[in-house]
């Protein structure tokens, strides 16, 4: 028998969940299983787990397979029907260890499925993680869910409402991958900015990330993964311009340049705001580095609509970008919409993408004779080195600054 296999799709909460269903599945002997950890945040993301989870089993006719994620929370009935799968879990469901604990033999006649309402959800589960496989930096979830409500956005119907984990509870976590030899930690959630809101004493994402470099002075590297830009404040604003172990590579979740776009999406932010809040963080941190989440070809998005978004790239100063072409999501409200044409949306997501390669080759360019702090990744270990900046190339899933391989 093989050990259980965990293949994880979309974001880096399912990184994080995935370890956390590694350490359910051993403990509870899972054999000669696959958990495919999927991903909703396009209709191309499901259609690639529905690809993945056949292909999976024609390599695997022997093995149970187990789909859970967001695309298996939103759509549950979709993934039990395939008869390549097993057995279907929650968000909720799969974050707990009894999950786990059956036999392959007991879904054999039928596919059960284990989702419950997350709408109902109060709490993020706490679960201490050791290690991320061969990984150089730890994920850490420390916020869950969304209460806003973008036009074209699912997942708040995938991930529940917004919660927080505790302060304590964070730098528990933090100090025991410090512990285990992680140099780098990246603090997570769905909408991260929102940390705190239901807490007592409502403490704000600034807080929390002052206090933990704080608690754990050994950790030498601490990342942030998307932030709304409504929703910088003064602590947050404080914390990245003056803590130095905080990394100087902030993402944005823009989505758009273009006003009436933004007030269309039901974003919180002006094209104004954004440009100014950039202008704002670089004055006073100089090494700052900004990337973005945009949407190209949103419905009702005019040329001129789409150059704003564009020019948002050189406005805001952008270097690493995250591009999508509109995928209507039914069951959002701008699945309602009128859609653009597929060609045309794909045609405007290659432009916007085509100015970042552009804005990062400069970025590059102008790193080139100086010397940078990096994370190195190097058979399965990690550490911190000083290089020259003459070798930088974008890597996915690393750091700002890589060394080429």
């Amino acid at each position: 028998m093989s050990e259980t296999r965990i293949v994880t799709l979309g974001c880096r909460l399912n990184t994080y969940e995935s370890e956390v269903m590694r350490d359910h599945a051993e403990s509870a002997g899972l054999e000669d299983a696959i958990v495919i950890n999927t991903c909703a945040v396009t209709g191309e993301a499901e259609r690639q787990a529905r690809q993945t989870i056949r292909r999976l089993r024609r390599e695997n006719p022997g093995a149970t397979i187990i789909v859970t994620g967001c695309a298996a929370q939103i759509h549950p009935d979709n993934f039990a029907a395939m008869p390549e799968v097993n057995r279907v879990l929650g968000n909720r469901e799969k974050m707990q260890a009894e999950s786990f604990r059956f036999t392959p033999a007991a879904a054999e006649d039928a596919t059960p499925v284990d989702v419950t309402d997350i709408m109902n959800a109060k709490e993020t589960a706490h679960h201490l993680i050791g290690g991320f496989g061969n990984r150089a930096r730890a994920f850490v979830q420390v916020q869950q869910g969304c209460d806003h409500r973008c036009t074209f956005c699912i997942i708040p119907f995938g991930r529940g409402p917004n919660r927080s984990l505790s302060a304590e509870g964070i730098t528990k976590q933090v100090r025991a991958l410090v512990e285990g030899g992680f140099k780098e930690v990246v603090l997570s959630g769905v909408d991260l900015t929102s940390y705190g809101a239901d807490l007592p004493n409502r403490p704000t994402l600034g807080q929390m990330v002052k206090k933990l470099l704080t608690s754990v002075p050994n950790l030498e590297r601490l990342r942030l993964s998307s932030l709304d830009p409504a929703a910088v404040d003064q602590d947050l604003f404080d914390a990245i311009i003056n803590e130095a172990r905080l990394m100087p590579h902030i993402h944005l979740s823009l989505q758009a340049g273009d006003d009436m776009i933004l007030k269309r999406m039901k974003r919180r932010h002006t094209r104004a705001q954004a440009i100014e809040l950039c202008e704002r963080l670089r004055a006073n941190r100089d090494d700052l580095v900004f990337g973005a989440d945009l949407i190209a070809g949103f419905p009702t998005e005019t040329e001129e609509m789409f150059e704003n978004s564009l020019r948002l790239v050189e406005d805001c100063g952008l270097t690493f970008l995250h591009v999508f072409p509109y995928s209507s999501r039914p069951g959002t409200p701008a699945a309602k919409m009128p859609d653009l044409p597929g060609d045309l949306r794909k045609e405007r997501a290659a432009k916007i993408r085509a100015v970042g390669d552009q804005a990062f080759n400069a970025y590059a360019q102008s790193r080139i004779g100086s010397r940078a702090r990096v994370l190195i990744e190097k058979e399965n270990e990690a550490f911190v080195s000083t290089m020259f900046g003459s070798g930088l190339t974008k890597t996915p899933n690393r750091g700002p600054l890589c060394r080429s391989a």
